[in-house]
């Protein structure tokens, strides 16, 4: 049957040292570790900004539910009609205009007015324009103040200041949320480059440097940051006389 052992022989354990070898898969796999979790970050942050980015169109003329639904499928998700005309009166456009933006699949729609300080009666002009719209029950969000060009305005600045401020408490009253469509440019040799009084209200300014970006803007008027950007003008799209918008 063999010999019998008594005893097997006790193992002892020794001490592994990590070899080099080792020590350079472990740094190689912490490293790609490292720059994984660096990738998905970026990418993470570039899908939260292009989710964040909202694009959208204004228009000073007529568009019809096809426009809208073309300029929808186009990417564009909000619209800005004029409703107020630089010749004092209201833009007839406007209500079916707004009508159509919604039913062509704008999430959002909003007025600008672009006043005549000429004409006179700041408070008479932008009632006129809100009653037009009330009277055919058209619906929107903002409407925007649209100052520029200092051919329509007084070469006085406090006139002007004072004309602002009229259509401001007129829309006030009327129940309208405001902003303001403006630039540098514009603002300043209008209303004075010391002139905050529109600051409290959101900024829609324009800047045609084609680019979705706030990276460009520079304070002005009281106002910090903007609210929306303007950046390309003049444009076409959808069978629309459109600027592209941004925020």
């Amino acid at each position: 049957h063999g010999t019998r052992i008594s005893s097997l022989p006790t193992h002892q354990p020794t001490n592994h040292q990590p070899t080099n070898h080792q020590f350079v898969i472990e740094s190689t796999t912490m490293a790609n570790k490292i720059v994984c979790l660096i990738a998905l970050f970026i990418a993470t942050c570039m899908c939260a900004a292009i989710v964040s980015a909202t694009q959208g169109v204004d228009v000073s003329g007529a568009c019809l539910v096809s426009n809208w639904q073309c300029l929808a499928k186009g990417g564009y998700s909000f619209g800005i009609v004029r409703a107020l005309r630089s010749n004092g009166s209201p833009d007839t456009n406007a209500p079916h205009t707004v009508y159509n933006a919604w039913d062509g699949g704008m999430k959002h729609v909003d007025v600008y007015f672009f006043p005549c300080y000429k004409c006179g009666n700041a408070a008479g002009q932008v009632k006129s324009a809100v009653d037009y719209l009330k009277s055919y029950n058209a619906k929107w969000g903002t409407t925007w103040l649209d100052i520029e060009g200092t051919q329509y305005w007084s070469s006085s600045q406090s006139s002007n200041q004072q004309f602002f401020e009229e259509m401001v408490s007129e829309l006030k009253s009327l129940g309208q949320t405001i902003g303001v469509y403006t630039s540098a440019s514009q603002w300043d040799p209008i209303m004075g480059s010391s002139y905050t009084g529109g600051s409290r209200y959101p900024l829609w300014y324009a800047h045609y440097d084609g680019r979705q970006s706030f990276s460009d803007f520079s304070p002005f008027g009281g106002w910090k940051r903007p609210a929306m950007k303007q950046y390309a003008g003049d444009d076409s799209d959808c069978g629309c006389g459109v600027d592209l918008n941004w925020y």
